[in-house]
């Protein structure tokens, strides 16, 4: 079977026993900022297993795409050097809430496998953890497992519970016991079977986990049934695909076939089964999906693993003999073997293209010279353990990422000081992170059965009745005057922070007491009003008046619904492939966050205003649908980045088919509201990624208005006005250059007569004129210019020349020529840089460098003579 139908017949399979085909959620966890990438099938359901949210079905199936390439859950180092391990991969799951259990979960597994697939039941093993005799049971006396081909697994990983068939989500939280299948591939093939010394091998590989959610784990390690347990499993589609096609190693199914040959022909190689190959092979698939789901290039979080991908794609291929920009040409293979499954994929095959081949000339600019010095320093090393400030320097200097230099260092069968690296990465280490688990302490959270309704679409205003109310994280009947909490309502026009939209304020107040809402945010269903009592107390159960602060709201409507308009705008000005990568929207502005690889133009801004504000002018309705998300995206809609949706989702529509989006937020009734909006703000925030700030209505006049008296305070200083503004302005620039080169000639003057002064102050050290003197009021180019003066007038010579600049410290150093074989200018550089606390370098008979210690500046400029001493 192809891949492709193995896919659909485990998805047809479940749909066949009651559950919903549930389309793979993106690689960017939605509001889950515990996650680098979604990383399991199981992720997009985690509220649902919590009990934090509840949907429309109990049984769910998906295949979901996955990615495992930062933090603990990396398995970047092993691809292409491994038969199954990979950057991006699909896992078929089930799911049940609170529905079916140990019985049902084994049945449907075992019935796939032998009954669907028709996998020989004599190939299959089964793992159980150690004390789940239920499931042991299950198996043996049930399903006909015999007890040879059963293994119970007991706590293997050092602590309580700490095993492999013992899943748990955190430290605390739902947490249970899983059973495992494994597939024998035969005695021709090396290996064990789980739990034995030589597990490790290939003959015996795991192709389905079933996790059974029964327990809560408290803080102090007691477990807790579950009121409703659950059930969680999981079958990876590269591991099953290479079962069914009779193959040992997931690279030689019918999925990596095409790929394999496509990176072979972009590199200009043969296809023989290298490991580099299988790590291009591997990374175009998790670049592609990664792009497509609007990850970026850059230098922290998801978008620097995004970088070390290609970056480490680029080096393999650069090995097996690539040369020029290879990369992004594989893209339209991996189109056209997984577009039909992820439609995003052929969606977003130019950019994903553009995106990667710009990242890779961007690198190729720093690969040939960083690997250059990187040879040099393997050449010079010691032992058998690359230091850690070489691979920092390398990630400093030439954007070399750890792994990267790593990944050399493997083959030639040396290690790297990772230690030392993280040590020397400090302050400006920005590395990508990724959660095992899900980092909180599950029993800690608020947990809300009920579920507030929401009246605020209509209203800013009305009644409800307090259903609870939690301070410092715990449950209380009464609160306070003076005391901070967090209440929930049974109802509430509260808009809650959602959508880059910021949650409502204003007040709750009952014959008892008045409550300020300070925010509103949202735990499941339930709304949490966060605030403070100003007066008396209030009770649970007590009813309340509720009032949102109107102006506030209205304000911050507005810039909701001018950031969909500027959204589409962009979108008609800069191309189809911009997509939203945050926002902001309160009362004052709003902030977006976009996709795009370079600045906008002035034009460009003038021409997205021009489209907008005319959007508002024709003053047309908001209209809101609420439907299902297929029909939503069927009419168009767009998702907004980072969001979750439902099965039935609001469709915003502006100006008919101007702007269609997914929207939960409060808009303005007509576009005409919006009055005017005006861009105050154009610039970048990661690689790839720009921001827009812009005001609209009365924010937009009062930014128009200062905006007209700054222009008439500067036309009074150049005693002009608004017509003559812009000549009266040149005129003054143009005498300013004349005055500034007048200065620079007398600059020249005054340091051609110090040149003269200062050789005379030189020190003889074995041989060679040593010359360190403080000149403060110099900036570094007079210094530069006065160094090679003085390397002409000294001859053989070691020079450092510092002082105080506008606060700053500058350094110069030069060396002449005849002496750079045994003294750098560079090297004496950073000893003095660092006395001031800042850095430097450069040529070895020049470099540069400052700091902001003053006061150590005169001390900096004593380490020349030792310097010199040292190096003669």
């Amino acid at each position: 079977m192809k891949s492709a139908e193995i896919r659909e017949a485990f998805l047809r399979f479940f749909e066949e026993q009651g559950h919903t085909r549930v389309a793979s959620s993106s690689l960017i966890p939605g509001n889950d900022p515990t996650l680098l990438f979604t990383n399991a099938g199981m992720n997009q359901f985690k509220d649902c297993f919590l009990g934090q949210e509840k949907r429309a079905y109990t049984r769910a199936t998906s295949s979901q795409k996955c990615v495992r390439a930062g933090g603990k859950n990396s398995d970047l180092e092993n691809v292409g050097y491994t038969a199954r391990h990979h950057t991006f991969f699909e896992m078929l799951g089930n799911f049940s809430f609170g529905d079916y259990f140990k019985k049902d979960a084994i049945t449907f597994a075992w019935t796939f496998l032998t009954g669907v697939l028709k996998l020989p039941k004599e190939k299959l093993w089964v793992t159980v953890y150690a004390t789940d005799d239920e499931a042991y049971d299950i198996w043996t006396k049930e399903i006909g497992v015999p007890v040879e081909r059963m293994i119970r697994i007991g706590d293997n990983k050092g602590a309580p519970y700490a095993s492999d068939n013992f899943w748990t989500m955190g430290d605390t939280g739902p947490c249970g016991p899983c059973t495992e299948i494994f597939y024998d591939h035969g005695a021709d093939i090396w290996g064990g079977p789980p739990g034995s010394p030589e597990e490790d091998g290939d003959r015996y590989i795991e192709i389905w986990n079933n996790v059974f959610m029964q327990f809560n784990r408290t803080a102090d390690g007691v477990l807790h049934p579950l009121p409703a347990p659950s059930v969680d499993t999981g079958m990876g589609l590269e591991r099953i695909s290479a079962v069914m096609q009779h193959v040992h190693s997931n690279y030689e199914i019918d999925l990596f076939t095409n790929l394999l040959s496509a990176s072979a022909a972009a590199i200009g190689c043969a296809n023989d089964n290298q490991s580099s190959l299988k790590v291009v092979s591997d990374h175009i698939r998790s670049c592609g999906f990664l792009i497509a789901d609007g990850v970026l290039p850059s230098n922290e979080g998801r978008g620097y693993v995004l970088r070390r991908i290609i970056r480490r794609a680029c080096r393999h291929g650069n090995k097996l003999g690539a040369t020029g920009s290879f990369f992004y040409k594989i893209v339209a293979a991996l189109v056209a073997e997984m577009g039909d499954a992820f439609p995003e994929l052929k969606q977003q095959q130019a950019n994903i293209e553009r995106v990667l081949k710009a990242e890779e000339e961007q690198f190729s600019k720093t690969l040939e010279h960083g690997l250059k010095i990187l040879e040099q320093d393997l050449a010079e090393l010691k032992g058998s353990v690359v230091p850690g400030d070489v691979v920092f320097k390398l990630y400093d200097t030439y954007g070399f990422p750890m792994d990267l230099t790593a990944d050399i260092a493997r083959e030639r069968e040396l290690t790297v000081d990772e230690a030392g690296f993280e040590r020397e990465m400090q302050a400006q280490r920005v590395r990508a992170r990724s959660a095992s688990s899900f980092g909180l302490d599950y029993n800690t959270l608020v947990k809300v059965d009920v579920a507030t309704q929401f009246t605020g679409y209509q209203a800013t205003v009305g009644s409800a009745k307090i259903v609870a109310i939690y301070k410092d994280g715990k449950s209380v009947d009464v609160l306070n005057e003076g005391e901070e909490a967090v209440v929930v309502l049974d109802q509430t026009p509260f808009y809650a922070e959602s959508g880059g939209q910021v949650g409502d304020c204003g007040f709750l107040s009952s014959t008892s007491g008045r409550f300020e809402v300070r925010d509103t945010t949202k735990t499941g269903g339930a709304f949490l009003h966060h605030g403070v009592l100003v007066l008396g107390n209030l009770t649970v159960g007590a009813p309340v008046d509720t009032q949102v602060d109107a102006d506030v709201r209205h304000a911050t409507a507005l810039n909701h619904s001018a950031t969909h308009l500027l959204h589409a705008a962009l979108r008609q000005v800069l191309g189809e492939h911009v997509q939203q990568k945050g926002s902001l929207v309160d009362s004052q502005r709003l902030r977006f966050d976009f996709s795009h690889f370079e600045a906008i133009k002035p034009e460009q801004i003038k021409a997205l205003e021009d489209i907008v504000n005319a959007e508002i002018r024709k003053n047309s309705p908001v209209e809101t649908e609420e439907t299902d998300i297929e029909t939503a995206k069927n009419k168009g809609a767009m998702a907004l980045f980072g969001e979750k949706y439902g099965d039935e989702v609001r469709v915003l529509s502006m100006g008919g088919s101007f702007s269609v989006e997914l929207c939960g937020g409060i808009h303005a009734n007509r576009t005409g509201d919006i009055g005017l909006l005006k861009i105050i703000s154009e610039g970048g925030v990661a690689s790839g990624v720009r921001r827009i700030e812009a005001v609209t209505g009365a924010a937009a006049l009062a930014y128009l208005n200062a905006a007209e008296e700054q222009l008439k305070e500067a036309a009074g200083l150049v005693k002009g006005s608004r017509d003559n503004l812009i000549d009266k302005l040149s005129a003054v620039l143009e005498r300013n250059r004349a005055l500034e080169k007048q200065l620079e000639q007398l600059q020249a003057k005054a340091a051609s007569a110090a040149g003269d002064d200062l050789s005379a102050q030189a020190l003889d050290v074995k041989g060679v004129k040593v010359l360190a003197v403080r000149l403060d009021g110099q900036d570094g180019k007079a210094l530069l210019a006065l160094v090679d003066q003085l390397k002409n007038k000294l001859g053989r010579a070691v020079i450092l020349l510092g002082g105080v600049h506008e606060e700053k410290v500058v350094l110069v150093a030069g060396v002449t020529k005849d002496l750079t074989g045994q003294l750098k200018a560079g090297d004496l550089m950073k000893q003095a840089a660092a006395a001031v606390g800042g850095k430097g370098g450069g040529r070895p008979d020049m470099a540069q460098g400052g700091g902001v210690d003053a006061g150590a500046l005169d001390a900096a400029l004593a380490l020349t003579v030792p310097f010199v001493e040292a190096g003669i």
